[in-house]
């Protein structure tokens, strides 16, 4: 199956392995850090209460977890949507000059930024927000109704514009590649899969369910969120609703 091992997904795969002989003989890729974390200077602040930790038991949670793709049409709450911030990148502890979350990063760098397309959320007005990471508060970036503008740059799926917030995960490469070179970009995205799934779960346990989203047009939700795509670009999705 030659058009399977001459694949750009195979290439990468093989010219990425570690070997013995490659660990000691590499020379190193020069590619300079970036810096730990975003933060948009002088955007309005959106601040969200305090997040109410759910006592569901992770058992249950994992149990009873399914891609959900129709909601109702309630809105989220702001105090539903600081718990599913903080279970997917929420500050755990410090240690020196690190900020340890609730998902694991290779090398504590946390090459991965979160933004929200909200649609319904009871007193934030519809738009899109960064989350500032270290003071746990929104940035907006643009007010206004993006949910069919989204859909369209998702191959036409309704949950963009159905279900009260997307939650969208860029990348911010630099910060893994500097360390692990090319191999980085693999735990670039294991990053972004371990946070992802912490969102589901609280989600579920919040009463709430979501369906992860990769079938996207990159540059065009790029373009909706203001990212170059190549420093920064968005790599998934999840829109998170109460179920229908």
């Amino acid at each position: 199956m030659p058009e399977y091992l001459e694949s750009l997904g195979i290439r990468f795969f093989e010219l990425t392995k570690h070997t013995r002989k490659e660990l000691f003989e590499r020379k190193r890729e020069a590619i300079s850090p970036s810096t730990p974390f975003k933060e948009y200077q002088g955007a309005k602040v959106v601040e969200l209460p305090e997040p109410l930790l759910s006592k569901e038991d992770i058992w249950n949670c994992l149990s009873k977890r399914r891609s959900v793709r129709k909601y109702k049409e309630r809105p989220i709450t702001p105090l539903e949507l600081s718990g599913l911030l903080w279970a997917s990148q929420g500050i755990t502890a410090r240690l020196s000059h690190y900020l340890l979350r609730t998902a694991p990063s290779a090398g504590a760098l946390y090459p991965i930024e979160t933004y929200l397309l909200v649609n319904s959320c009871d007193g934030i007005e519809s738009g899109i927000y960064h989350y500032h990471v270290v003071f746990g508060h929104l940035e907006e970036i643009k007010t206004g109704p993006f949910g069919k503008e989204l859909g369209e740059a998702s191959l036409g799926q309704p949950m963009c514009w159905q279900a009260p917030v997307v939650f969208i995960f860029s990348a911010v490469f630099r910060r893994t590649m500097s360390k692990y070179g090319s191999r980085g970009m693999r735990y670039v995205f294991l990053d972004c899969g371990h946070i992802c799934q912490n969102l589901l779960l609280a989600a579920t346990a919040l009463g709430l369910g979501g369906c992860p989203i990769g079938a996207f047009l990159d540059d065009e939700v790029n373009v909706l969120l203001g990212l170059d795509g190549v420093e920064e670009s968005v790599i998934y999705m999840a829109s998170i609703g109460e179920p229908k």
